[in-house]
């Protein structure tokens, strides 16, 4: 780790933390398209290639492209002759789910390969989110109003329906889920009070593209983390930032990677940043004196 932190160190001195976001973006795609875009006109499945081809930087992304138009086709004439949107979405997920044989990953849940489109399309394998983002892109090319849910604990999808809305497990070969499945699924994330209606309501919004991205990008920086792969997982960071800069508390994880591999100046600066954006934050004290002693370790390094 020391020899780790050290060339890590000297390599973003000689950048500096813009120079290297800037290096980090120069690919084949523009990530700066995230800047002024409304999140309506986010594209979710070329935005979930883009993280793909920071791990595979020649992937083919419109063989992707070309992959889902060919399954639009095959199962088009299906959900065509379909009587209501509930007979179409079945159709769908047999197409997926049966026929295709998409599944979800229960060998192996954290292996980071589940996170990336372009290996979820290869080995028909996933976990909630990148399933939904599959099941999400092929619905609507079909015109089908498949939504994602930012579901605590596990990522699910949504079509609203006369009178409600069905909700859906991806992970599950599109399992439906009821009220009562839900609930108890939600009730350890919400604390000990019941579960009412109107809070499981709240929980079933449909989630923006912003947040299905940073929710993709934090799963693989907790992956990257927990196998102590430190620079991917600090790529995560950076380009979760880059999708949704105003998420103050993940200055403050980002500054927490940028110290354990040595580089204070990235610390120094997210900590100002997250303090500044969250100056009221419970933990505002203890990051403060983070700052504190991140300043006084550079001063002495430039000193040394």
């Amino acid at each position: 780790m020391p020899a780790m932190r050290k060339k890590f160190s000297a390599r973003m001195d000689a950048l500096d933390c813009a120079a290297f976001r800037r290096k980090s973006r120069s690919m084949k795609t523009d990530w700066t398209l995230f800047g002024n875009t409304r999140d309506e006109e986010i594209p979710l499945f070329k935005s979930a290639l883009l993280i793909a081809l920071d791990e595979y930087p020649d992937l083919d992304t419109q063989y992707y492209e070309d992959v889902c138009d060919n399954w639009r086709a095959s199962i088009a004439p299906q959900v065509e002759r379909a009587t209501s949107p509930i007979v179409a979405l079945q159709a769908l997920n047999r197409f997926l789910f049966d026929e295709l044989g998409f599944s979800g990953n229960d060998d192996d849940y954290y292996d980071p390969r589940n996170s990336y489109i372009n290996d979820v399309f290869e080995r028909r394998l996933g976990i909630p989110i990148s399933l939904a983002v599959m099941q999400m892109e092929v619905a609507r090319r079909l015109g089908m109003q498949l939504e994602g849910v930012a579901f605590p604990g596990h990522f699910l999808v949504r079509l609203p329906v006369q009178g409600g809305v069905m909700v859906l497990d991806p992970y599950q070969r599109g399992r439906s889920l009821d009220v009562d499945e839900l609930r108890q699924r939600a009730q350890p994330h919400v604390g000990s009070e019941d579960l009412g209606d109107q809070q499981l309501l709240r929980l079933l919004d449909p989630a923006s593209h912003r947040a299905i991205l940073t929710r993709m990008l934090r799963n693989l920086r907790s992956v990257y983390m927990e196998r102590n792969d430190l620079e991917r997982a600090l790529r995560c960071a950076d380009r979760l930032l880059t999708v949704d800069p105003t998420l103050a508390a993940e200055y403050r994880e980002r500054a927490r990677l940028y110290q354990s591999l040595g580089y204070s100046k990235g610390v120094v600066a997210d900590l100002s940043q997250y303090l500044s954006l969250a100056p009221d934050a419970d933990d505002s004290a203890t990051v403060h004196q983070m700052l504190v002693d991140a300043q006084r370790g550079l001063v002495q390094t430039r000193i040394n």
